[in-house]
C-alpha cells in the first residue's frame, strides 16, 4: 500500500482565468479542429465533441442531428448488424464520417464489428469500450482490432494514468478515452472505491498521450458547457458526452408519464436498468456500478448542441484564444472553493 499525497482535481474545484484578448467576438472563434490519427494516418477535420455510446444517447437518430454540427457520435454497440444495415443505406455519407463504431471485447463483438464495418467504407472510427481498461484483455482485443483494421481510427478505453495511456496508444490506440467514475449516473466510486478525479485525469493523461503522438478524448463528469471548456484547457482533444445529451428527441431512452409531465429514463450501462435490458439482469458475481434517473423531457437536441458550443466559443474569447486548438495554451486554472452564485437555486 501506498498514498499519493498531491492533490487531484475534478471540474467543480477550478475556474479559467481570463486573460486579454484581441478577440471582438465570439463569432471570430474557430471550434473545429484538424488531426492526423498515428496509427490510421486518417486526416480528420470537426468539432471534437462526441455523443457518448450509452444506448439512450449514442443513437442513429443523434447521429444524424449532431453530424450537422460537425460533432460525432459513437452510436452504441446494442444495434443489430441488420439495422445498421439500414442506416447506412438512408442517411448520406456526410454523416457516416461523423459516426464511431462501438464494441464490446468478446470474439462475437469482434465478428459483429467486422459485419458493421463491412457495410460502408465511409466508416472509419472503431470505440472499443469497456470499464476498466487495465485488463490484459482488453488490450489483446486492441492489439487484434488494430491488425485486422490497420486504416480505420480507434478510440480505446476507459482508463486514468498516463503509463496505461501509453501502452493503449503502443498497442493500437490513435484515441485514449479517460474517465472512471466521473459520469452522471456511474457509480463505480462508490461501489469500488475506485476512481480519479476527472481533471487531473486529463491533464496527466493528454501529457502522456500527446509525448506519443496520440490524442484523449475526455469521458464523463461535464454538466455544464464550462465543464467542456474546462477539459479543452486541460489538454483534451475529443470531449464526450452523456447526461448532457440526454433526453432530446434524438435519444432512444424509455419515457414515462408522472402528474402530467413526462420524463425520459437516462442510466449508466454497468447500471441495472441497462444490464436487465442487454443481458437478462445482474450477473450474481458483479454488482451494479449505475444507476437510473428520470429526465425531464428536453425537445431537439439542436439548442443543447448549440449552448455547447456557445459556451465554448466564449471560453475561448475570455482568454483570446481564436482557435479551439489554442485555448490549452491560454489556459491557467485556479482552485477555486465556489463555482457560481446558487441564492435562485434553492
Amino acid at each position: 500500500m501506498r498514498i499519493e499525497e498531491d492533490l487531484k482535481l475534478g471540474f467543480k474545484d477550478v475556474l479559467i482565468r481570463p486573460k486579454r484578448s484581441t478577440l471582438k467576438s465570439r463569432s471570430q472563434v474557430e471550434l473545429n479542429r484538424q488531426f492526423t490519427f498515428k496509427h490510421s494516418g486518417i486526416a480528420w477535420s470537426g468539432v471534437p465533441i462526441i455523443a457518448a455510446n450509452m444506448d439512450t444517447v449514442g443513437t442513429f437518430s443523434m447521429a444524424e442531428a449532431l453530424a450537422g454540427f460537425d460533432i460525432l457520435t459513437a452510436v452504441h454497440k446494442h444495434y443489430s448488424v441488420d439495422e445498421w444495415r439500414l442506416f447506412i443505406q438512408r442517411v448520406p455519407e456526410q454523416v457516416l464520417q461523423h459516426v464511431m463504431v462501438s464494441t464490446g471485447t468478446s470474439d462475437a463483438d469482434f465478428d459483429k464489428l467486422k459485419a458493421v464495418l463491412a457495410l460502408s467504407p465511409t466508416l472509419n472510427f472503431i470505440c472499443i469500450d469497456v470499464a476498466n481498461g487495465y485488463s490484459e484483455h482488453f488490450v489483446a482485443f486492441l492489439q487484434r482490432a488494430r491488425e485486422a483494421f490497420p486504416n480505420k481510427t480507434i478510440c480505446a478505453g476507459n482508463v486514468v494514468t498516463g503509463e496505461m495511456v501509453e501502452e493503449l496508444i503502443l498497442s493500437g490506440a490513435d484515441i485514449v478515452k479517460v474517465g472512471i467514475g466521473p459520469g452522471s449516473v456511474c457509480t463505480t466510486r462508490v461501489k469500488t472505491g475506485v476512481g480519479y478525479p476527472q481533471l487531473s485525469a486529463v491533464i496527466e493523461c493528454a501529457d502522456a498521450a500527446h509525448g506519443l503522438g496520440g490524442q484523449i478524448v475526455s469521458d464523463g463528469g461535464c454538466s455544464v458547457p464550462g465543464d467542456v471548456a474546462k477539459a479543452f484547457g486541460g489538454g483534451a482533444d475529443f470531449v464526450m458526452l452523456g447526461g448532457m445529451l440526454a433526453a432530446h428527441d434524438e435519444c432512444e431512452g424509455h419515457i414515462i408519464e408522472e402528474n402530467g409531465e413526462q420524463f425520459m429514463l437516462f442510466y449508466g450501462m454497468s447500471s441495472e436498468s441497462a444490464m436487465k435490458r442487454h443481458v437478462g439482469g445482474v450477473a450474481e458475481y458483479r454488482a451494479a456500478e449505475g444507476k437510473t434517473v428520470k429526465l425531464p423531457l428536453r425537445g431537439p437536441v439542436d439548442a443543447t448542441a448549440r449552448d455547447i458550443l456557445g459556451g465554448l466559443r466564449s471560453a475561448c474569447t475570455y482568454v483570446g484564444a481564436e482557435r479551439l486548438k489554442e485555448l490549452t495554451k491560454r489556459t491557467t486554472f485556479i482552485r477555486v472553493a465556489e463555482q457560481e452564485n446558487r441564492v435562485f437555486n434553492r
